[in-house]
C-alpha cells in the first residue's frame, strides 16, 4: 500500500486549481460553438454526462463534449477507427483533438477529478477488480494519467490497469511532471486515438472507460 503523503496531495490541489481555473476561463469562449456545432449535426445535448468511480469508488458524474450521436449505446464498444457511424464528424475531431474532454476541467475544479492520475472507470466494474487494481481507487481519477501517455486506447485494459497501479505506487512531482510532457505530445500527434482490442481475454465483463 502506498504511504499517504498529506503535502504532495496537498499541493497536487493547488496546482489542479491553478491550472484548471485559467483552462477554464481560456477555453469557455469557444463552449457555446463546440456546443452549437455537436447540436447542429445530431439532436440531443451537447455535454455527455456519465457516472463514475472516484476517490475511494465514490460516484460523481464525469463531463465530456458528446461525440457520438444519441442512437449509440454509451456503454458499448468504443469506436475502432475514425469511420466509426456512431461517431458524428464534429464529435470525430473533437476525440482526435482531445477537446471533447475540456468540460471535465470542471470535474477538476470541483475536486472530482485531478490532472494527473488514473481515468475514472464505471462503478459496476469495482467488484471484478483485483486487490492491485483497485489500488486505483486509492487517489482521484485524472484527465490523464501515465497509462494514456504509455499507450492509451492502443494497449488493452489489463495493461492499463497495471500501469495505473504502478502509477499510484510511485507517484510524485518528477513523474506527474513527464506525464504533462508527453500527455502534450500525445495531444499535438493524436496518437493511440482508437482503441485496438479492449482487453485480453476472448471474453470481459467490464465496460468501456472512454
Amino acid at each position: 500500500m502506498p504511504r499517504p503523503n498529506r503535502s504532495y496531495d496537498a499541493a497536487r490541489r493547488v496546482f489542479d486549481v491553478l491550472f484548471a481555473l485559467p483552462m477554464l476561463a481560456l477555453t469557455a469562449p469557444i463552449f457555446p460553438l463546440i456546443a452549437w456545432l455537436i447540436r447542429r449535426e445530431s439532436r440531443g445535448p451537447a455535454i455527455f454526462r456519465q457516472t463514475r468511480a472516484g476517490l475511494h469508488g465514490k460516484p460523481f458524474t464525469v463531463l465530456k463534449f458528446r461525440s457520438m450521436r444519441m442512437e449509440g449505446d454509451p456503454y458499448g464498444v468504443s469506436p475502432h477507427g475514425h469511420d466509426d457511424p456512431r461517431l458524428t464528424r464534429i464529435g470525430r475531431w473533437l476525440r482526435e483533438t482531445s477537446l471533447d474532454e475540456l468540460p471535465q476541467f470542471w470535474n477538476v475544479l470541483r475536486g472530482d477529478m485531478t490532472l494527473i492520475g488514473p481515468r475514472p472507470l464505471y462503478v459496476s466494474q469495482i467488484e471484478e477488480w483485483t486487490p492491485r487494481q483497485r489500488l486505483r481507487l486509492l487517489v482521484r481519477p485524472g484527465m490523464t494519467g501515465l497509462s494514456q501517455v504509455r499507450g492509451r486506447a492502443a494497449i488493452p485494459v489489463e495493461e492499463k490497469m497495471e500501469i495505473d497501479a504502478q502509477y499510484v505506487l510511485n507517484r510524485s512531482p518528477l513523474l506527474d511532471a513527464r506525464i504533462l510532457l508527453a500527455t502534450l505530445a500525445k495531444v499535438i500527434t493524436r496518437a493511440d486515438i482508437y482503441e485496438v482490442r479492449y482487453s485480453r481475454a476472448a471474453e470481459f465483463r467490464g465496460t468501456r472507460s472512454e
